[in-house]
């Protein structure tokens, strides 16, 4: 049995960051049951906790080489270099289905799907199992000392990036305690005070504490990126970090959705002033809520706004955001579409598809929901959703993005299927417009490399500033 702790991620000020949306978020700390053979398990169960809840979960853990330093000065730098080399291959044999990635030189990032928490246990207890044994390294044996932090969530509770940071949270918790550090997300954290951030929205948006944070997309026949999407997020001073679904139906109902997103395409035309500066023609996409798209007020200020700019802006909408009020929500999307902005239907079958709707819209891009993507390759079924939904827009003559890549093996079979682009882990992570000119410069520097390197093979320096 695991002590069960109260949510702790420290808060984190990013440079700047992106586009409303979001879902809800929660963590619950679990020190974990697999101990290193260097101290105990810390036991007992806190009163009130949670249980776990039982289905599809997604798992992110990091895994360290601790006597990483050691065995630096034993071998050498230029050998050392290879040590996370060899902690990926095993780690790949004990879980195949995961998928494994050196995201430094001690550290390896394994993201896999499971059914319930205990999947999460299971694994790491298999990791400890086949790290157990020495390596053999340049004829010698090596022992090598790893640290466990992980975390993970029912699937479609987290958002992504509120996942790897809790598992990098985590890791960091397992330097103080020398324990392994699970985090269990399913119990969520304690509500936001509605009516609080309903009063300190208005001062977020004026007072700077909101920031974008940008996504990029790959073209996968042309192998270039064409696009990035921005998102939004809110660093309270004293709450700390706010993801998108504890603010955005908040500032929804306070009718401040109108002057976020304004501020939102506002932070776009000027970085985009930045990346053209560097080189870079990209359209950034921005999200947003159904409720705008009746709002006229809205429609003309951010055709003014896109039209002073100068530069490629996309709006992204989901499928329900029309079925409000249909006639009057096509008629700004055409309005919108008629001033050069591109119109994205995000998370594509998430909700209840409708084709009357589909072909009425002025869309050019079709993004399919990440629900179908992340089994793509374990799946019967999603593959024939997927390849069906490729073909409809084609028709349709719209591109299509796929969502939450996470493999290899998935942009493989969606270049097959024909599908025009890709966005998720495998590309890179949400990050600041600092971190993401960094990623643009180092992509357009080496584009023959694995794409999956340009982002996780960095320095913790890098990240911090991500």
């Amino acid at each position: 049995m695991a002590r069960i702790l109260q949510p702790h991620l420290p808060p984190r000020r990013p440079a700047r960051g992106s586009s409303p949306r979001g879902a809800a978020d929660g963590a619950t700390t679990v020190a974990s049951v697999a101990p290193s053979r260097r101290t105990n398990v810390k036991r007992g169960l806190q009163r009130g906790a949670a249980p776990v809840r039982i289905g599809a979960w997604q798992f992110v853990c990091l895994v360290q080489i601790g006597n990483f330093a050691a065995l630096r000065r034993h071998l050498g730098p230029t050998r050392a270099e290879d040590l996370a080399r060899e902690l990926e291959a095993r780690i790949a044999v004990a879980l195949p289905e995961a998928s494994s990635l050196a995201i430094g030189r001690a550290t390896i990032e394994v993201a896999f799907i499971g059914d319930g928490f205990g999947a999460l246990e299971a694994a790491v207890a298999k990791l400890r199992e086949a790290t157990a044994r020495p390596f053999d390294i340049d004829t010698e044996l090596h022992a090598f000392e790893i640290l466990v932090g992980a975390a993970g969530a029912p699937r479609g509770t987290t958002e992504d990036v509120r996942l790897v940071e809790e598992a990098e949270g985590a890791l960091d918790d397992t330097h103080a305690d020398q324990d392994t550090v699970l985090r269990d997300l399913s119990a969520g954290t304690a509500a936001f005070d509605r009516l609080t951030l309903t009063r300190e929205l208005p001062r977020a948006i004026a007072g700077g504490e909101m920031f974008l944070q940008y996504q990029p997309k790959v073209h996968v026949r042309k192998q270039e990126i064409t696009s990035a999407e921005a998102l939004v997020r809110w660093q309270h001073p004293t709450r700390g970090l706010i993801l998108p679904g504890d603010f955005i139906t908040v500032a929804e109902e306070a009718r401040q959705i109108s002057a976020l997103t304004l501020w939102t395409i506002d932070e776009v035309i000027r970085d985009q002033r930045v990346l053209a500066a560097d080189g870079h023609d990209l359209t950034i996409f921005i999200n947003i809520s159904g409720q705008l798209l009746g709002d006229k007020h809205f429609v003309e200020t951010a055709c003014a706004a896109v039209r002073e700019g100068g530069v490629k802006i996309g709006f992204e909408i989901t499928e329900t955001a029309v079925i409000r009020d249909p006639e009057c929500a096509i008629a700004n999307l055409q309005i919108l579409a008629d001033q050069g902005i591109v119109i994205a239907i995000d998370d594509y079958g998430a909700g209840l598809s409708s084709l009357a709707y589909l072909k009425q819209l002025p869309a050019r891009e079709l993004k399919i929901d990440k629900m179908f993507v992340l089994q793509l390759t374990s799946s019967n079924r999603d593959p024939l959703i997927v390849r069906s939904t490729i073909d409809l827009a084609h028709a349709l003559d719209m591109e299509v993005t796929a969502e939450g890549v996470e493999t290899q093996a998935a942009m493989a079979l969606l270049s097959v299927m024909g599908c025009d682009m890709i966005q998720g882990y495998l590309i890179s992570r949400p990050v600041s417009i600092d971190a993401f000119r960094r990623f643009l410069h180092d992509y357009r520097e080496r584009p023959a490399e694995d794409p999956r390197k340009s982002m996780f093979q960095r320095s913790a320096a890098f990240w911090k500033s991500a």
